[in-house]
């Protein structure tokens, strides 16, 4: 997959974005593009509605493939991360105080002081350790702690463990490393600009259960979803309904993943304007679609997730089409 060229974002198509439309009574105000792309294991386009070329970042939802050499490299056998801890690793969690009380066991574990921490402290908050990413940061301090590496500086894009993590995903993605391009997310870790195929392809290989620390990450995602987000979060409220069958990552500017447990296929969802409740309402209509989670399921969560004020509703137009077609 070529990951050279930006005029594919708006490349014409015969399998046009699903829209989403915010309505006030019968009024159409807002409208939302949004691309889907289905893969499976082996990077085949399966379903698609718009283009599975379109180049953005992964953001957030890349922290399942982030957390690689904390697994592999033998850290959290080392430190005993439970699986509250390692689902942590991969989340993008609330900030309560049992999410930063799982970091900071992480660090204490490994013997780090929470002042290492480089993600921000958020407005209003005392510590890092409440930060949405501080499970990641965690789990990236303490296999630098493990390795023998560098503390002060393990967020930069030459770092022993960055490369380590780059390593680790071109493997997945079947290309060079020096092909990825990284730029810093707003935590100051390094994400990726990847098409949405490849995302895709991530998350197949997520549910595929061929590798052994990835199939430790999906299992614990599946067992602790609430340290993955948090009480009414989407990720969260998605996979407590899915009975351990669904994992579900999001991501800022309208990134959001999907993967069905041992069939090894993978979902991916960017909304061109950002818009987070476009992909939640997305993510809903292709799982309904897919027929991946059951009507009681998905109108609970319609309900508790989509759920605005009097007078507004969101609709879903367009299907996935089969990418043979």
């Amino acid at each position: 997959m070529n990951l050279s060229s930006g005029l594919k974002n708006r490349r014409r198509s015969n399998h046009p974005p699903l829209l989403v439309e915010l309505k006030r009574g019968s009024s159409v105000e807002s409208i939302h593009n949004v691309h889907v792309t289905v893969c499976d294991l082996k990077g085949r386009v399966l379903m698609r509605a718009g283009n599975p070329d379109y180049i953005t970042f992964i953001r957030s939802a890349l922290k399942p493939f982030q957390v690689l050499p904390f697994i592999s490299s033998g850290t959290a056998e080392k430190i005993n991360c439970s699986e509250k801890g390692l689902a942590l690793c991969c989340g993008s969690h609330s900030g309560s105080a049992m999410h930063a009380r799982e970091a900071f066991k992480i660090l204490w574990d490994s013997d780090i002081a929470p002042e290492s921490l480089q993600c921000p402290t958020p407005k209003g908050a005392v510590s890092a350790l409440q930060h949405n990413c501080s499970g990641k940061h965690a789990a990236f301090l303490a296999t630098c702690k493990k390795m023998g590496w560098t503390l002060e500086n393990y967020l930069q894009g030459k770092h022993p463990l960055q490369l380590e993590i780059l390593r680790r995903i071109s493997e997945l993605l079947g290309l060079p490393a020096e092909e990825l391009v990284a730029e810093k997310d707003d935590c100051g870790a390094p994400t990726l600009k990847l098409q949405l195929a490849q995302m895709a392809l991530l998350y197949a290989h997520l549910s595929g259960s061929k590798h052994p620390e990835l199939e430790k990450v999906s299992r614990a995602m599946r067992a602790e979803p609430e340290f993955v987000a948090g009480n009414g979060r989407f990720d969260t409220e998605l996979m407590n309904r899915a009975h351990g069958q669904l994992l579900s990552k999001g991501g800022a500017e309208g990134i959001q993943c999907l993967s069905r447990i041992g069939e090894g296929i993978g979902i991916a969802i960017k909304v061109e304007d950002g818009s987070k409740r476009a992909k939640q309402a997305v993510a809903l209509h292709v799982l309904k679609q897919l027929d991946w989670l059951t009507p009681i399921g998905l109108e609970e969560l319609e309900e508790q997730i989509l759920k605005l004020s009097p007078g507004l509703k969101l609709e879903v137009t367009g299907e996935l089409s089969f990418q043979n077609n």
